[in-house]
């Protein structure tokens, strides 16, 4: 069984790897390893997002809240 994705995390590390690879200190390969490790976490960030897009449309539509509805006074 696979570990959840923790998206926060993700974001984190993937501004790690950018900031890695903006410094000058790393070597073709390290580069090419750490774009990589981007491209990975990006996909996996924006497959989070997906998922939490449907089940935001899911609810929306099965609370009917897809339409505008006052607010009731107390």
């Amino acid at each position: 069984m696979s570990e959840k994705f923790n998206f926060n995390q993700g974001l984190i590390n993937l501004e790690k790897n950018v900031k890695a690879m903006e410094s000058d200190d790393l070597n073709l390969e390290d580069s090419l390893n750490h774009f990589s490790k981007g491209v990975e976490l990006t996909k996996q960030c924006q497959n989070a997002l997906n998922k939490v897009e449907q089940k935001i449309s899911m609810l929306t539509e099965q609370y009917n809240y897809t339409n505008e509805k006052p607010l009731k006074r107390v």
